[in-house]
Order: C-alpha cells, then structure tokens, then sequence
C-alpha cells in the first residue's frame, strides 16, 4: 500500500463542504460572509441554465446518481438523489413548506435535542426565508389536472391548499397562452426562476470568494488532531485537500456511504441506522376530455385534510414527462402503446407517505453500497389509505379509468447520520458535530431522526443557518480572519512536520490513507 503521504496536498482552507445541495450551498453564504476561506466539493457537474439537458433521459443520466436508479436491496424501492452543481434543489420542485409541530415534536421525542422545536426553527426558517423568491399559487393559476384534483376533494369534503414554492418571474408562453409552462424544471431551471442553490445561497457565496470544485469525487475522509484531510480524485487525477474543519453535506446516502468508506463506523456504532424517505405512488386517472397536465403549473396543490396528516400520507396533484408516465405501466406492445397515446388525457395524483419504518445503509462484503428499506406492514398500510383516498378523488370527477402504478419512488431521502443525545445512538450531537471528531459536521438530512411527512427542504436550509452560527462560535471571525491570511501557510507547514515525523498527528483510522479505495473509486467514477 501506497504511504499516505505520497499524496501532495493541493490546498488547504478554514472549511471544506462536501456537497452542493441545500445543506452545503446555505453553509457556504453565511460562512463566507463571515471571512473564511471556504472550498465546496461536487461530485456532479457544474451545468446552468444554457447546460442543462434538454430531454427526461439525459437529465437521468446527467444530474442524478447512477441514473437515476439507486434501488433497495430488495428491489421494491427507487430512490432518486440529485448529481449535479446544485444537489437536489436542482432537480426538485422547490416546494419548500415549514414543518409543523407533530413533525418537530416527533423529533425531540426521538432525538432530546431540546431546540427541535417551532419556537427554535422559526428565526432560521425567517433567516433563510428572506434570501428567497417564494410564491403561493393562486385560483387562477391552476391548470386542468389541478383543478381536478381541487374539485374531486371539494366532492368528497377533503381540504386542500395551494403549494408554496421557490420562484421568481417563471415566465409566460405565449404559444401555451400559460406561465410556469415547463416540464424542464425537474431537469434543471431554463430560466433561473426557479429558487435553486445555483441562483439564490450558492452564487452569493461563489461571490464571497467561495472555491467551488465540480466532478470532485471524495473517496475518504481523515480527521486528525489539526486539520482534516480528504482525498479524492477530480477529471481522473488524484486530489487532497486540507482544512481545519470538514462539514459534511452530501446528502443522506452520500454523507452515511463517505463516512463508511472512510472507517468510522467503530467509532459510530449508529451510523447507517435510522434510514427514512417519503414512499411515494403516482396514479393516472385516464378522462374523455383533454387535460394536458404537462402544460402550465403542473404541481401546484396539495391535500391539507388533518385526517390524512393523523393517517400518515397526504395527495398532490404531480405529472411526469413521457418516459417517466410510460414507466408507471407494466407491460409492452399494442396495450402500453394505447395507453401512451392517451397522455393528453391523463390526470395523476401523487401518494406520499410519512415513512413509519426505518433501513439502514451499510457496505457489503466488496465496499459497495447497499440500502436496505422495506415496506413495512405500517407503510403499506398507509399506502392503501392513500390509494384509497386517491379513488374516491377520482370518482368523484369521474375518471374513466385509473391506472395505480405498482412502483414505490423513495424521496426525500433522510436519515443514516441521525442527531441525538447519545453518541451509542447516534452520529451528531445537538451542535451538528460528529461525536468524538471534534473538527468534523453534519447539517444535511442524514442528521433527520425520523421522517416529517413534509418535504425537507425548507428545514434543511433553516437547520444549516443554525449550524453555521455554531462553527462561527467555534471558530470567531477574528481567528477566521487571521486563519484566511495564515491557513495556507500554516497547514502547509503543519503537513509538512508531520510527513517528517516532526509533529505527532493520531489520526483515528488505522490506514489512514487507503489507495484501493480511491483507485476504486476512481474505477467507479
């Protein structure tokens, strides 16, 4: 095995981010802001709104991991996870809802975090909120296949209301005669409106002097007395990259799979544990009449009926473009093609479920990543009230037919680093920190301690404003200050007394630097 320190170290800065999604692009304004030289590590490419694909299949195969198509290990589940510059916010609908009590006083029940609370989050969710473009939909803004939806749940005495979303001056068509006419913002914004980190928290920091590395793979984290270094490869040459303190904001799956692959878990005997997502079924409701759900603002309401909050799922009014709609039917031939040639005659409504059940992320036997989530019998159940739900919405507006699709999409991916009062029952404690790793972070949705039932977004952007006030505590602007005019020279000379022996650095991984592991990674890309 290589000695790790054959790796020369190519810069060194007060804090490396590793990912660019919510978490990492909200992290990297504030602390900026503050003065301290900040670097941020994306896996995906750095695309804008002149680069972004302009069809269903490359934007699978360009912005999400592998495709697209992270499954369970038992196959039943699909989850989708965001590879680009940008992370999830790209590639997501920007619904961005607070979180309401039961979801918060559900999590101090688990977590005894104290803050996990309306009171606590509501100056954070103000904080984040003001640096936003948020729009209610209106009545007059709703397009066929929402109004269907509004009318099935007025029929059938379930409440509804509108959805709130990041957005500034969508634009209008004027061959559609609609605004919001684009089915490309779940491939990437055309238009920069919608309220993505790439235009809102991120460019704010790329303007403070944030250094931001696309198509940087990180394959191992090592977390010394000093500093933390990370190794990785970036357009196929290895990398390293030093800095006093690494947060960690890769996501659910990447931030639990990092951690692994860089041997912490004897350290973290949860890490991995506490796994969730929000299951959720799509359902075509098939009319005489043309609804073209593909035109105009195609999510724009959701239920809002307390008993379905109680029951654990909720419906939104959702479509897809033409290769996602074909996938939801089984089958080929002469049957699915009648049924594609009915798209300008579908309705969907979305059931999504409060996860009631938890996985676990772990390595198997070769170092690859294995997710193992099963539907539970609680979840499944939950699914059938929804689907329940979903019936009597479409009766109600009298569908010809509805097609309930038989796959399960996991969103919202959360949980594997989860936060609490225990470093035997958790990753991070109440300050974000990795417990027993002084200069290591968590602020993304693998600290979640269980599934909110409401999209994560909004909380996820709340909770890395109030991280960052703790690292700024940890480390005061004067000392950042001085740090930004000393770090490259400092952490050159301390990683120079170390390779000579000069200076004891215990770092806590037997192999600290492990070659197979980064040429594996580097294989896998």
């Amino acid at each position: 095995m290589q000695d790790r320190y054959d790796v020369s170290y190519d810069e060194a800065y007060d804090f490396a981010i590793i990912g660019s999604g919510p978490s990492g692009s909200v992290l990297a304004h504030y602390l900026t802001e503050a003065g301290a030289r900040c670097v941020m590590l994306e896996a995906g490419k750095g695309l804008d709104k002149q680069t972004y694909p302009s069809n269903e299949l490359h934007a699978n195969s360009q912005l999400m991991w592998n495709g697209g198509m992270d499954i369970s290990k038992d196959a039943q589940l699909l989850f989708l996870r965001g590879k680009v510059l940008g992370g999830g916010s790209v590639v997501n609908q920007c619904l961005l809802d607070r979180f309401d009590a039961l979801a918060l006083n559900d999590w101090r029940a688990q977590s005894n975090v104290s803050w996990h609370t309306l009171t606590d989050f509501e100056r954070h969710y103000d904080e984040v909120e003001s640096h936003l473009a948020l729009h209610h939909f209106s009545p007059d803004e709703h397009q066929t296949n929402a109004k269907l939806f509004m009318q099935g749940l007025d029929k059938c005495h379930m409440q509804w209301a509108p959805l709130r979303r990041g957005q500034s001056q969508c634009g209008f068509n004027h061959e559609t005669g609609q605004a919001n006419d684009c089915m490309q913002c779940l491939g990437g914004c055309v238009r920069d409106a919608k309220q993505s980190m790439p235009v809102t928290f991120l460019k704010k920091a790329q303007a403070q002097g944030l250094n931001v590395l696309t198509d940087f793979n990180v394959a191992q984290v090592i977390h010394g007395q000093h500093f933390v270094s990370i190794y990785g490869h970036q357009f196929g040459q290895v990398r390293s990259i030093r800095a006093r303190h690494c947060i960690l904001a890769a996501g659910a799956i990447g931030t639990t799979e990092l951690l692994l692959k860089s041997g912490f878990l004897p350290a973290l005997p949860a890490l991995g544990q506490g796994f969730t997502c929000h299951p959720q079924r799509m359902n075509i409701g098939l009319f005489d009449e043309v609804v073209d759900a593909h035109k105009g603002r195609f999510q724009s309401v959701k239920s809002d009926d307390p008993s379905f909050r109680q029951q654990g799922f909720k419906l939104e009014n959702v479509f897809a473009g033409p290769i996602a709609i074909s996938m939801l039917k089984p089958g080929f031939g002469r049957e699915h093609q009648d049924f594609m040639q009915q798209y300008r005659h579908m309705a969907c409504i979305e059931v999504a479920v409060r996860d009631a059940s938890t996985g676990q992320i772990l390595l198997n036997n070769q170092g690859k990543l294995v997710i193992d989530k099963q539907l539970m019998q609680a979840d499944l159940q939950r699914i059938q009230a929804g689907l329940n739900a979903v019936d009597r919405v479409f009766d109600a507006v009298k569908a010809k037919s509805v097609l309930k699709s038989p796959f399960t999409f996991g969103l919202h991916l959360m949980g594997g680093c989860v936060m609490g009062d225990s470093p035997y029952k958790s990753v991070v404690n109440s300050d974000f920190g990795i417990w027993k790793h002084k200069r290591l972070s968590i602020a993304d949705s693998s600290i979640f301690p269980n599934a909110p039932g409401i999209n994560p977004s909004l909380t996820i952007m709340a909770m890395a404003h109030k991280a960052s006030e703790n690292l700024l505590k940890q480390y005061p602007s004067t000392e950042i200050y001085n740090q930004q005019r000393e770090s490259t020279r400092t952490l050159a000379a301390e990683a120079a007394l170390v390779q000579k022996g000069s200076l004891n650095e215990p770092f806590l991984s037997e192999k600290p630097f492990n070659e197979s592991l980064l040429n594996n990674e580097r294989a896998n890309g």
